[in-house]
């Protein structure tokens, strides 16, 4: 028989954080900071009104472009908050979680042999989604010193005549880099002279702790040539409802919604009510967990600094980046053996792209009893590799 998996699906990589969970399964009293979601449940008043549209039987499909009434909150919203207009009937699609918005968005705009910019290190799924599209990934190495940023200079000499597209991640999984005004503003001319488009995934938006939030699409001269993603996974502790959305010009945004009709017809049903709800009335719960999102940063990294895994202060997401290489082990020999020796689950940072390298991502969203006792077995682990 012959071989019917096609060459693309043979050709791509596995994700190297699937490794790690697969091995913590195995064991027991494991405290894991390797998976990148809340440990909050979804704010009750948010389930409760998914919950009724259910029992009303509100479960067909929705427009594809999803309910009116949610894309008109999210087009206030984020006019309010991030101070980018986007028409709710033509510019916006709800997707199925931001990992459908990244799929539509990348297949819509890229051609076979188009380069994506990629920065490095970057989360999983962006690679492996441009090879999908038949686009050539090109990385952006990004590096500590900088602050996990592009910079001007970083962002010149990736560049070829075959770039196309610059996919941004700011605040980034796994870093927690952030990108300011200045630091896009710096940005924003070489954007435009090379005549790119940015997908810029701001699903970390909200979990920006040191200032506010700057919107790629709010930059001058950069909102017609950014395709924007976004959805309520993170913000509002709401990752299994797979519930994103998509902004663009009407040009692109038709295009996605082509993809979209084919592959998913309209985000759950059940979800958007959700979503509608979480812009109404999750203002206040989503602030609490932010809040505590903040201090369990600040105890983690100095946690890490102290027991001797130096890291920067991560300003967004819920990752830390510690480095390991003054342990003398590889970023996978560490993960590894802190895993099996201290049951602390952690991915190697080789998984986001090679300057990840000598680096592990922890993510804290973890109650502090278990991030205090997380920093006390890697204190243990460090200390036992100096003896």
């Amino acid at each position: 028989m012959r071989n019917f998996v096609s060459r693309m699906a043979g050709e791509l990589p596995p994700s190297g954080i699937r490794k790690f969970f697969d091995l913590l399964l195995t064991m027991d009293n494991v405290i894991s900071l390797g998976v990148g979601e809340p440990d909050f449940d979804t704010p009750w008043n948010i389930s409760q009104v998914a919950i009724s549209s259910i029992e009303k039987g509100m479960t067909m499909y929705t427009s594809n472009r999803g309910l009116a009434e949610l894309r008109e909150l999210l087009s206030a919203d984020l006019d309010q908050r991030y101070h980018t207009k986007y028409c709710p009937e033509t510019e916006m699609i709800v997707t199925t979680g931001v990992s459908e918005g990244l799929d539509i968005a990348v297949r819509a705009v890229v051609d076979p042999g188009d380069e994506v910019l990629v920065v490095d290190p970057c989360f999983v799924s962006y690679q492996a989604e441009v090879l999908m599209a038949g686009g050539r990934p090109k990385t952006l190495p990004c590096s500590a010193q900088d602050g996990f940023k592009v910079t001007p200079d970083v962002l010149m000499e990736s560049i070829t005549p075959k770039s196309k597209v610059l996919l941004l991640n700011f605040p980034t999984n796994p870093t927690g880099g952030v990108m300011g005004k200045d630091d896009l503003q710096a940005i924003a001319d070489i954007i435009i002279d090379h005549d790119l488009l940015v997908i810029s995934d701001e699903v970390y938006a909200e979990l920006t702790y040191d200032g506010h939030h700057v919107s790629t699409a709010a930059i001058d001269g950069l909102w017609e040539r950014t395709i924007t993603l976004n959805g309520f996974s993170k913000a509002y502790a709401m990752t299994g409802w797979r519930l994103g959305y998509l902004c663009a010009p009407k040009e692109m945004t038709d295009a996605a919604l082509k993809i979209h009709q084919y592959v998913m017809m309209s985000a759950p049903t059940a979800s958007q009510f959700a979503g509608i709800e979480a812009l109404k009335n999750g203002e206040e719960a989503k602030n609490e967990m932010i809040a505590e999102y903040r201090i369990r940063r600040n105890l983690f990294v100095k946690g890490l600094n102290d027991v001797g895994l130096p890291c920067h202060l991560p300003k967004g997401a819920f990752y830390a980046f510690p480095s390991v290489e003054g342990t003398g082990l590889s970023d996978e020999e560490f993960a590894e053996r802190l895993l099996r020796e201290q049951h602390v689950a952690v991915v190697p940072g080789s998984a986001f792209g090679k300057n990840g390298r000598g680096h592990v991502r922890t993510c804290y969203a973890v109650d502090r009893a278990k991030l205090s006792e997380a920093v006390r077995r890697i204190g243990i682990f460090v200390e036992s590799l100096h003896s």
